[in-house]
């Protein structure tokens, strides 16, 4: 498959709950991602698979989400997802969050990702 038909299965796997087993697919054991707001870098599946259940366990409920647009360069196996989600964390506050997630992929996984996003504390 293509790195746009990989990104939109994967979204689309995630807009229907299937967090985990998009995870498992379209993860490379070897994955890199960077949370480009904070500067954090998680190395490997199990360091990213960590933080994703630390991120649920801070949310109290989940209101919706959506991926706003997707996109492909085939040539160099990478894509870019625009998402968002409405949702209110363990302490009550709730916010809209949209982010954008580059993704660079290696034989139908993830090898490289960089999160871009606001923090609310950034003004």
């Amino acid at each position: 498959m293509s790195c746009l038909e990989n990104a939109r299965e994967l979204q689309q796997m995630m807009g229907q709950g299937q967090t985990n087993e998009a995870f498992e697919k379209f993860y490379h054991d070897d994955v890199k991602v960077t949370e480009v707001a904070t500067g954090e870098v998680r190395q490997g599946k199990e360091a990213q698979r960590q933080a994703i259940q630390e991120w649920f366990g801070m949310v109290k409920e989940f209101h919706g989400g959506g991926c706003d647009s997707i996109c492909a360069d085939e040539q160099n196996n990478v894509s870019t997802a625009e998402t968002w989600m409405d949702i209110t964390f363990q302490d009550g506050n709730r916010v809209k969050m949209s982010e954008v997630a580059v993704q660079h992929w290696q034989d139908g996984q993830i090898i490289d990702e960089k999160f871009y996003y606001h923090m609310p504390s950034q003004g």
